[in-house]
This record gives C-alpha cells, structure tokens and sequence, in this order.
C-alpha cells in the first residue's frame, strides 16, 4: 500500500485543473463594505463640522443629520458594491491590497467616530 503522496495540494488558491478561482465578487464585497463604514463616520463628522451639510443631510427631524448621514452612506455602500461586482466579478485580485485599504478605510472611519479626534479635527 503506497500512501506518499505525489504532490500535495493543501494551501494552494485554484481549482482541480490548477486555474486561480476569481475572487473579484469578494473583493468588491470587502472594499465596498470598508468604503461605506467609512462613509458613515465621514458624513457623521462633516454634518457635525459644517452646519450647511448638517442641514443637507436632515432628511427627518426628529433624528436630524444622523438619517441622512446613514442613508447616504448605505447608498453609496450599495452603488460601489454592484459597480464593482460587475468591474471585478470574474476576476483575480490580489487580495492583500485590497484587505489594506479596506483596513485603513476602517481605520479612519473609526478614528473620525471618536469624538476627542473629531473634536480634534474641528478645531475644538
């Protein structure tokens, strides 16, 4: 009984024929997600800085800027997501790249959601 294997597979991106599997959907998923938190931190903090765009995205009273800021944002989110699903879609990217800039989208959609560095930024 011969178990040694000839070749082993584990680790390897592809299919049975050895052609690289196209990663363009998640990709666009990913970054489109990363582009939207940042969008939401982004507008939350311009409609907090600048009464004008404060008063733009007022869409219902009761709960003032927060509702267009987060529907703007959604929109947007969900805009990017189908243009690059259909860009990317049966595409292979290179992952890493786009996990870096969705990480930084990320990261400084956080930092603007922190009031002591928005209050920063504002000149506060």
């Amino acid at each position: 009984m011969n178990t040694a294997r000839s070749e082993d597979k584990l680790g390897e991106v592809g299919d049975s024929t050895g052609a690289e599997v196209p990663n363009g959907s998640a990709a666009a998923a990913i970054l489109s997600a990363a582009v939207g938190c940042f969008c939401v931190s982004a507008f939350g903090w311009l409609g907090d800085a600048v009464t004008a765009a404060g008063r733009f995205f007022n869409f219902y009273n009761p709960t003032g800027a927060l509702s267009g800021v987060t529907t703007t944002a959604i929109g947007i989110w969900l805009v990017l997501w189908a243009i690059l699903a259909r860009a990317w879609g049966e595409k292979s990217l290179r992952m890493g790249r786009v996990g870096a800039v969705a990480y930084v989208l990320l990261v400084a959609g956080l930092l603007l959601s922190f009031p002591p560095f928005g209050d920063l930024l504002q000149g506060k």
